[in-house]
């Protein structure tokens, strides 16, 4: 039963942040300080998720390393297997982890493409009919980290955004993207690119994040330099609340839709049914045409839209019988 409209409230007790740029933009680095700032303030732990090895340097201390020489504290779990993550996730315990850090979201889209092993094109390429297939398990994955109680983190690399000239027709590069699934960037509360500014004087990178979505409020349309955990994410806690909303996937979806048309085809099928024996009763007691057809006019277009194909036909049946019946008597 369809629950309706109801106040609003929110009902997001749980950071999900996304964040992509090129490489060497600071993306891993980033994600650990966030990480290590919310796994604090929960009292739990991170599980990473690295599809790279690229927190192998993180994981020890490095007294060279001007910022956070020390080690980060985080248990990983290395692999670029979709359906790896899927599981591991699922069955991680939400009284023992606070945090969840995917890096890269770029591979585990991949990993689902590659899984595909139907036909191809003749060109080489991926049927269209086949996506929804592939997309299917990048859906639920999806699905999972924004359900989750746990903060999420995920990381993705940069790709170029074309669009075709309309003059020349040539693709032309019009932006930059995360190279993920087209509808991933869309997910999370926060989206930051981040990229590695060189001043071209002294020819040194400063790190800079640029949020480009924030459905909070909080850091939309701001350039944030050096980013930290205090102030990147800090700032977005106030935003949260106590209860995580639970999003249902596309398969629960589709299953309650299956079941409620299904539920409103059987009553249409019992009222038209309805409809059907009470004016074929009702033709058959017509004793002249007159009568005949001033019944047939009380089947407006209104009325067969609550029947069925058949039993529109049927009732038309009814009445072309009622009435070769009535011609042969008069």
């Amino acid at each position: 039963m369809m629950a309706g409209f109801r106040k609003a409230k929110a009902e997001q007790a749980a950071l999900k942040i996304g964040m992509y740029g090129p490489s060497g933009s600071g993306k891993t680095f980033t994600a650990l300080l966030i990480a290590e700032g919310l796994a604090k303030i929960t009292g739990k732990r991170i599980a990473f998720v690295d599809t790279e090895r690229g927190t192998d340097f993180y994981c020890k201390t490095i007294p060279e390393r001007k910022l956070h020489p020390q080690a980060f504290d985080f248990d990983a779990l290395y692999t670029k297997s979709i359906t790896e993550v899927i599981q591991s996730i699922k069955g991680l315990p939400s009284e023992q982890y606070g945090v969840i850090v995917l890096d890269s979201i770029t591979h585990i889209w991949e990993a689902a493409r590659l899984a595909y092993d139907g036909k191809e094109t003749r060109a080489g390429t991926i049927p269209f009919h086949a996506w929804a297939k592939i997309k299917k398990p990048y859906k639920e994955l999806i699905n999972l980290l924004l359900s989750s109680p746990m903060h999420v983190i995920f990381c993705g690399r940069q790709g170029n955004e074309f669009e075709e000239d309309e003059e020349s027709g040539e693709l032309k590069k019009v932006g930059v993207k995360m190279k993920a699934e087209g509808e991933t960037p869309y997910e999370p509360h926060v989206l930051l690119r981040m990229e590695a500014v060189k001043d071209t004087k002294s020819k040194l990178a400063t790190i800079t994040v640029f949020a480009e979505k924030d459905r909070t409020g909080i850091l939309a349309g701001q350039t944030i330099i050096w980013p930290t955990f205090d102030n990147l994410a800090k700032p977005l806690l106030a935003a949260l609340g106590g209860t995580q909303a639970v999003i249902k996937s596309d398969d629960e979806t589709s299953q309650e839709d299956a079941v409620s048309l299904m539920e409103g085809q059987k009553a249409k099928e019992s009222e038209s049914y309805n409809i059907l024996g009470k004016f074929q009763a009702r033709f058959s007691l017509c004793e002249d045409f007159k009568q005949l057809n001033d019944l047939n006019n009380e089947i407006t277009p209104e009325l067969k839209k609550k029947m069925t194909t058949a039993d529109v036909a049927d009732l038309k049946e009814a009445y072309l019988t009622k009435a070769r019946e009535l011609k042969g008597l008069s």
